[in-house]
């Protein structure tokens, strides 16, 4: 769970494991019929493969897990077909009561893809969560190359990305904070 990349379609799918990303999170916001219809190949790359906020085309992608929101249904139906469950948390509160496999923190910085979030939890946020916690905390939120080792130092099991997703200097940085931990 190294680098989670959050990717939209196949190509960048496939840069982003060429680029080392370790997960692989389909994130469409559509019908279930178009996640599937999108999700199509994903499963054959060399990563795990996440389905956001849609069990059933989960399910029907045989990929490995779903991560779900605060707000999302299908907690439940996802540990019921034996799926990596991850939860969105963006408090201690929401950490600590979280029923999850692994836990996606943030947002940790402002970014554009969380603007109708929480306000940032900043690396002491950050910090509080993993300590508190036996879950592998997964950092979100304006996370790049350049500050992805501070949440690493910070804790975290690993960063999730949209922006750099497909930059393989985010791994780099990535190995090198774990090596130092």
């Amino acid at each position: 769970m190294k680098v989670h990349a959050i990717v939209a379609d196949l190509d960048t799918a496939r840069q982003a494991v060429a680029a080392g990303a370790t997960v692989v999170q389909l994130r469409v916001k559509a019908p279930t019929a178009e996640v599937v219809a999108r999700g199509r190949g994903f499963r054959s790359l060399p990563a795990t493969f996440v389905v956001n906020d849609d069990v059933e085309a989960a399910l029907a992608l045989g990929a490995d897990g779903v991560h779900l929101g605060q707000g999302d249904t299908g907690a439940e139906a996802a540990r019921s077909a034996g799926l990596l469950l991850g939860r969105s948390v963006s408090t201690l509160t929401q950490a600590l009561a979280a029923d999850a496999d692994y836990l996606g923190a943030g947002p940790v910085w402002e970014t554009p893809s969380k603007l109708d979030a929480d306000p940032p939890l900043g690396l002491e946020g950050l910090r509080e969560i993993c300590a508190a916690v036996e879950l592998p905390v997964i950092a979100i939120g304006g996370i790049d190359a350049a500050n992805a080792a501070l949440c690493i130092g910070a804790g975290a099991a690993g960063v999730a990305v949209i922006r750099a997703a497909t930059d393989p200097g985010l791994r780099r940085a990535v190995d090198a904070a774990f090596a130092a931990r």
